[in-house]
């Protein structure tokens, strides 16, 4: 999914819309690199914690990318935004925002965190050298649920990158990363 200029402006809208409606300025999406790299930390720490595999999964990985707060808000047209790092091992190397605009029935706000395990070099070296990863393109990409989980063995592991969406609040009528563009950005 390309993200037009029209669909970024409606996502646009409905974040300041939904900003204005919690009472959260928009300046509090923006990170600095150190809170970035905490909150990234702390995501992750939390994913473990809650997911147990996604801990062995991490021993695998080329790279982690972690996105610790994504910003979706929608009333018939959508967006998501988040800031994020790319970690290989425990560095972090890069910065990345996560962007998203989508149309249809949707209502509603919500936060959550999500983690994508490259686990290939050709998926770690598609991620720096494209001008942006939009998911569907690219390296296959695997969103796992709880159930899909319970599933999975390091023997089973064959897909380029996993996705662990958690930590959500609000109150919004679905969740997905599909359509998701990541980019990288300067801190």
């Amino acid at each position: 999914m390309n993200i037009t200029k029209r669909q970024f402006l409606y996502s646009t809208l409905a974040l300041a819309s939904t900003s204005a409606l919690l009472g959260t300025p928009l300046t509090t999406i923006a990170a600095t690199a150190e809170d970035l790299h905490k909150d990234s930390h702390q995501a992750l720490e939390n994913l473990y914690t809650t997911q147990p595999f996604s801990s062995t999964i991490s021993k695998k990985a080329k790279a982690i990318l972690v996105f610790p707060k994504i910003i979706k808000a929608g009333l018939v047209f959508g967006g998501s935004y988040g800031e994020g790092v790319l970690m290989k091992g425990d560095k972090v190397t890069d910065y990345f925002n996560s962007v998203s605009g989508s149309w249809g029935w949707q209502a509603g706000a919500e936060s959550y965190a999500y983690v994508v395990f490259l686990m290939s070099d050709r998926a770690v070296r598609y991620l720096e050298k494209s001008k942006g990863w939009e998911f569907g393109i690219g390296p296959n990409i695997v969103v796992v649920n709880e159930g899909a989980a319970k599933n999975l063995s390091t023997s089973t592991l064959k897909d380029d990158a996993y996705a662990f969406i958690f930590d959500q609040q609000g109150l919004m009528a679905s969740l997905s990363i599909e359509g998701t563009k990541i980019s990288r950005i300067k801190r």
